[in-house]
């Protein structure tokens, strides 16, 4: 057992995963291998996208040598070895214009860890904490984070499930970051350090700051977290300073709220997760409201032609009869307007019935056929009525 995972990271890994591997199955055998073209589309854009991310670190940052910053680069390597990273990754130092934070990424089969130039220099009081920041990226890469995202990507979305593994990612990379941490407070805080700045973490109270978190579990920080990918950060100080620490439980109807948003990545955030559900509503509506509309008009067109079965069959009746054509629906004992409402005309030339259909405004037009055993009828689409509204079972 690995000492250095989070046990949810395990699970959830694995569910996401084989979940995963099921859809792009799904999706290639149910487009017939259409879902590929998309796929080489999308792995073209990433190919642009991320070049210009790595000629950017590489064309600004300061590459991490024995002989340029050679403290830094010993602290890199050292926690390479202790983590057991045998190809260590390129490591760079890159100034982050106020940015407070660290990042690995990768491509072409190449890893990157890149350090912004704050978190090293908020350390500077305790170079330890800089550890703490290595060895997180480093947790990412060790674990596979930067490539199996690619298997997992189509059900990442999933409400609860793509932010709940994204969780346990970020604690499993800060046990990698104490792990390298030489001093018992140097991963709690260089997180502080997130939370209070690059001068003021020194004077905070790490535990009474982790106790906030006890304080932070009502509903709606139950529910911002639980479509987040990152965890409370006075919950990973808790966790930094005691790993089987106890946290407070989230209130149980956030959960019912936060099952209805997906989740957009660690980036997207709350708006941006709610802002994806309503552009999902959106296109829902602008599917269903079409198909209900249909729907409406076949039930009003269905209703329509069976509630003149009577009349056809006494039009059918009379002409049997006296082989001619009435007059008017009188004359053949039919009545003028249906129960649902619909008026009737008939044509005293060719026999046909049209039936006003004031609920969809259109008309029905139902015509009579000889045959062999007397009157057969078809219904056709008149004025203003779609071809789509009309029964199947009485369509030419």
């Amino acid at each position: 057992m690995d000492p250095w995972v989070y046990p949810r990271e395990r699970w959830l890994g694995n569910i996401t995963l084989w979940l995963g591997l099921l859809v792009w199955v799904l999706l290639v055998l149910g487009t017939l291998g259409i879902a590929l073209v998309y796929v080489l589309l999308g792995f073209i854009a990433y190919v642009f996208a991320q070049s210009a991310v790595i000629a950017w670190i590489k064309g600004t940052a300061v590459k991490l040598s024995p002989t340029q910053l050679p403290e830094l680069h010993a602290r890199f390597q050292a926690c390479c070895g202790h983590l057991g990273i045998q190809n260590p990754p390129e490591a760079y130092l890159l100034h982050g214009d106020g940015i407070f934070n660290a990042f690995a990424t990768r491509f072409f089969g190449r890893n990157f860890v890149v350090l912004l130039s704050d978190v090293v220099d908020a350390m500077e009081a305790q170079p330890d904490g800089i550890n703490f920041y290595i060895g997180h990226e480093l947790g990412h890469i060790r674990r596979g984070h930067l490539t199996g995202h690619i298997w997992r990507a189509p059900v990442l979305w999933l409400p609860l499930l793509g932010a709940a593994y994204s969780r346990a990612q970020e604690y499993t990379c800060d046990l990698h970051g104490a792990a390298c941490c030489k001093q018992p407070d140097s991963a709690p805080r260089a997180l502080v350090a997130l939370a209070a700045g690059a001068q003021q973490w020194r004077h905070v109270d790490l535990q009474r700051y982790a106790d906030q978190s006890t304080g932070n579990s009502g509903f709606w920080a139950s529910f911002h977290e639980l479509i987040a990918g990152y965890p409370w950060l006075t919950k990973r100080v808790a966790r930094a300073i005691d790993p089987g620490a106890k946290l407070p439980s989230r209130n149980p109807v956030a959960y019912v709220l936060a099952v209805f948003v997906p989740y957009t990545g660690r980036a997207g955030g709350g708006a941006l997760a709610l802002l994806v559900v309503v552009a999902i509503i959106g296109v829902l509506a602008a599917v269903a409201l079409p198909a209900y509309q249909q729907y409406q008009s076949r039930a009003v067109v269905s209703q329509a032609w069976s509630e003149a079965a009577p009349v056809r069959e006494a039009l059918g009746n009379y002409y049997k009869q006296k082989e001619e054509i009435p007059d008017s629906l009188a004359a053949a004992g039919a009545p003028e307007t249906l129960p649902g409402g619909s008026e009737l005309t008939l044509d005293p030339d060719t026999m046909v019935v049209e039936a006003v259909l004031p609920k969809v405004k259109g008309t029905l037009r139902m015509e009579p056929s000889a045959t062999d055993d007397g009157i057969a009828w078809n219904c056709v689409a008149g004025d203003d009525l779609p071809e789509k509204a009309l029964p199947a079972t009485c369509r030419k």
